[in-house]
């Protein structure tokens, strides 16, 4: 742990401590945390720059804005979880991981994160490799048909996009279709052999949400509604993020 987080200061006011309060769930508080490292013995970010669940959690509990702001571990947390279904007072720390994210100006957060989200909103596939809603069509109905023609068994096999009244609306990881278009057929082929109705939409097909991991509001909910509409658009019952 950084000597910096040993300097602890007064009883200033914290902006960050009141965010931190705000968002705790139902059930939750900070200050009954018992200190049992419950949290970091699963957290597959335990020990990243000498940081872990606890210590960040205690850093918040003492209002250490400046240390949380300029800590890189926020970064490399997960948001897996697992740290609130083995906390004993189900405080949500990865809540508070977002929280210390959007401390950081915008244009100072990681730029693979930065630059995946801004992608995601140039077009309205919301892809993060910036594959186009006419892309996407293009490769989906390319492999398909190399597939059936290659696999007799699976010559009625579907990748259907914008059905409308389909069961099941689906998106997919971007990078599949960018660079491992083969990586769609699994998916294809067990969907067939259940007989499962569904469909991926034209619009907001991506299911990667980076501008989530950037904790940017604004375009987070943008990707958001634009995929729940498209799924309300075809008028699709259930929303399926395979991500």
């Amino acid at each position: 742990m950084p000597e910096t987080a040993l300097a602890i200061g007064g009883q200033k006011e914290s902006f960050f401590m009141k965010k931190v309060m705000e968002s705790l769930p139902e059930g939750g508080n900070l200050n009954m945390c018992l200190t049992c490292g419950a949290c970091a013995s699963g957290c597959p970010a335990t020990e990243l720059e000498g940081m872990d669940p606890r210590k960040f959690l205690r850093m918040a509990a003492l209002g250490m804005d400046e240390v949380i702001e300029k800590s890189d571990w926020p970064w490399m947390c997960t948001m897996c979880q697992r740290c609130i279904y083995v906390c004993p007072m189900k405080i949500d720390i990865p809540q508070l991981v977002y929280h210390a994210r959007a401390l950081r100006p915008r244009e100072q957060r990681p730029k693979g994160i930065l630059g995946s989200c801004d992608m995601a909103l140039k077009n309205e596939s919301t892809s993060a490799m910036g594959a186009s809603p006419e892309d996407f069509r293009f490769v989906v109905e390319d492999v398909l048909a190399e597939y059936r023609e290659a696999q007799p068994e699976f010559k009625n096999m579907q990748a259907p996009i914008d059905k409308q009244g389909a069961e099941f609306f689906l998106n997919q990881n971007s990078r599949e279709p960018v660079t491992e278009p083969d990586e769609l057929v699994p998916l294809w082929k067990i969907l067939h052999v259940v007989g499962a109705d569904w469909t991926y939409g034209s619009k907001g097909w991506a299911g990667e949400n980076y501008c989530m991991f950037l904790a940017d509001d604004r375009s987070w909910e943008h990707v958001t509604r634009l995929t729940a509409n498209q799924a309300d658009t075809l008028g699709c019952k259930v929303f399926l993020n395979t991500e």
